[in-house]
């Protein structure tokens, strides 16, 4: 997993290297990284050679990284312009060198642009951009290069305006973000949160991270962690010779119902896909999840279902007492359970509160922002990792809140982000597919954080795979499962 720190963290560790090295170093080190980038970025659009540069200039040191990458650029043939945004305070050494090789100094955007590097503010920006920059910025979309297209922009380190420990993005009153929107951010020595959660993720754009030495000096725990291909191939359980339908596992799935029998096959189907060997439905859609899924074990009641190692349940379940009933039956099984949905409205009212505290094997919820919103009186708000391990501390279970970037906090304080995620997934149902996949985990055996993290990171790719299509149903998510699980050794 990639490791992702907090502000604090990251100066800390700077001051630690900085104090080891000449004067100047360490700004050399991330300028080169950067203008490697951006020389490549460069190379795409027709080459460095007369390429032209605007370097958006700031009076802290991402304005000094931007203007001595720009020196880079300049001496490989580009037409470098450099506007402070603040002039008479941005860095010194930087403009000296940057006018030496002959680069400009302007007061506005020159007509022709092809790539624009953003050093307005780094890591300890706060409130969004001021209102200066907010202008010069959202013109950044109508910069043309001399092929006529947008111009390129980079973020150095990360994304002028953003949050930067909890990826949250301001609005101006219109509603557009306050925020530099990136097409690339060059990252120096340790990934930032904003760069992998929250609304600035998705300005970051592409992110690479450039070694600068920073990492034997970063101590403590990271903020959180970002899920990789290498973590699902770990855990991931294996078949062996010896492995039958029992030995991989039976998940118990209750739910939908005869108004809403979707929820039953959907996830019933995500079930299926996953790495047990047996699923067990326990609901009134029985007749309906034996049509589409014949190989499932059919009852009507969870008390009738059977020895299972885990349950889902709550998708498409009702409110009513005879779901509450499912619900405490489920609760009663001492074994994993994924509680999803109607499951969670269930919860609101602290009814089962006593259910919850006695049990001691784990459970999982998976709230979208609304759902997190009835369990906890608020949303999650700009802290969406905060406000994740809050309400995992709070039911002593693991917590996936999805999103864009699902969050997954469990009650010891451990957060880990996902980076597959894809507005495609958006649509009704493909929830019930994750929460049974994330069902089948846990029933062969994979630990409860790990078994949400790796459920959502599938999820997300196959959301992907199905987007390719076109428009992406619920029932094209769980098909995508196969060939995206066919993909594990």
């Amino acid at each position: 997993m990639r490791p992702v720190w907090r502000v604090a963290d990251v100066r800390a560790a700077e001051a630690g290297l900085m104090a080891t090295l000449p004067a100047g170093t360490l700004m050399q080190r991330a300028a080169a990284g950067l203008a490697r980038r951006c020389a490549l970025l460069l190379a795409e659009r027709g080459g460095v050679y007369a390429a032209r540069v605007l370097l958006l200039v700031g009076s802290g040191d991402n304005g000094g990284d931007a203007l001595f990458a720009g020196v880079h650029l300049a001496r490989r043939g580009a037409a470098v312009s450099a506007l402070p945004l603040t002039p008479g305070r941005a860095h010194a050494e930087g403009l000296a060198a940057l006018r030496a090789v002959g680069g400009r100094v302007v007061g506005e955007p020159p007509a022709v642009v092809d790539l624009v590097v953003d050093g307005i503010v780094g890591i300890g920006g706060t409130g969004g951009l001021r209102e200066a920059a907010d202008r010069l910025v959202a013109g950044l979309d109508d910069l043309r290069g001399r092929d006529g297209g947008r111009a390129t922009v980079v973020a150095v380190d990360v994304p002028s305006g953003v949050a930067v420990d909890t990826g949250h993005v301001p609005l101006s009153a219109s509603g557009r973000p306050t925020a530099v929107r990136a097409d690339v951010t060059v990252a120096f020595g340790a990934l930032k949160p904003a760069l992998v959660v929250g609304p600035a993720a998705a300005l970051a754009g592409e992110v690479e991270l450039v070694d600068i030495g920073l990492a034997p000096w970063l101590r403590g725990s990271p903020a959180l962690r970002v899920t990789e291909w290498s973590d699902v191939v770990d855990w991931w359980p294996r078949l062996g010779p010896a492995s039958e339908k029992y030995t991989r596992g039976v998940v118990g799935v209750a739910t939908g119902s005869a108004t809403y029998p979707g929820a039953a096959i959907l996830s019933v189907g995500g079930a299926l896909a996953g790495p047990t060997g047996m699923v067990r439905y326990a609901g009134s859609a029985r007749a309906d999840v034996v049509h589409h899924h014949p190989s499932v074990i059919a009852t009507d009641r969870v008390a009738d279902a059977g020895r299972v190692q885990a349950w889902v349940c709550g998708s498409g379940l009702g409110t009513g007492e005879d779901a509450a009933g499912e619900l405490r039956a489920v609760l009663a099984a001492p074994v994993p359970v994924v509680l999803d949905a109607d499951a969670l409205t269930l919860l609101v009212d602290g009814s089962l509160a006593d259910r919850l505290r006695g049990r001691d094997a784990p459970i999982v919820v998976t709230p979208h922002d609304r759902e997190f919103t009835r369990l906890c009186g608020e949303m999650p708000g700009a802290d969406r990792v905060a406000a994740t391990l809050r309400l995992a501390a709070w039911m002593n279970a693991v917590v996936l809140l999805k999103g864009d970037r699902t969050v997954v906090g469990t009650p010891d304080g451990r957060a880990y982000v996902n980076p597959t995620g894809t507005p495609a997934l958006a649509t009704g149902g493909t929830g019930d597919v994750l929460a049974g996949l994330l069902g089948s985990l846990l029933a062969a055996g994979v630990p409860a954080d790990r078994a949400a993290v790796a459920a959502a990171y599938l999820h997300g790719l196959a959301g992907r795979e199905a987007a390719r299509g076109g428009p992406v149903t619920a029932p094209d998510v769980a098909a995508a499962l196969r060939p995206v699980l066919a993909r594990l050794p």
